[in-house]
């Protein structure tokens, strides 16, 4: 691949997590330099995007299934609060069925949390 394919390459890929972030339920959906900076950084670290999107699931079941009396969330504000979820599934803390249990808990809500709807 030249240069210039693997700049557009990790452009794309920045272009894609920003994207789904924006999209991820909880998020405030905008989009600050810092948080494209991350994302071209976890091209650089080869960071799969499949596991920045299981980090987005994981934290939208987190932040979802959480005791009925918990105190209500602020919304997520950075791509940056998903850098330890992201940490945790490469590190291998994460059981693949539980990743995907969780993705099938979220899917079967309505509407799904991953709706690419914000919660406010």
């Amino acid at each position: 691949m030249t240069p210039q394919e693997l700049r557009r390459e990790r452009q794309r890929y920045a272009e894609d997590v920003v994207a789904r972030y924006c999209q991820t339920a909880g998020t405030l959906g905008h989009v600050r330099p810092e948080d494209r900076r991350l994302a071209r950084w976890l091209w650089d670290r080869n960071v799969p995007l499949a596991m920045v999107e299981d980090a987005f699931i994981l934290a939208v079941a987190r932040r979802t299934f959480r005791p009925p009396n918990a105190p209500p969330l602020d919304p997520i504000r950075s791509l940056h609060y998903f850098v330890p979820l992201i940490e945790e599934l490469m590190q291998g803390r994460v059981d693949p069925s539980y990743l995907h249990h969780v993705r099938q808990k979220l899917l079967s809500r309505a509407p799904s949390p991953m709706s690419h709807t914000r919660q406010r």
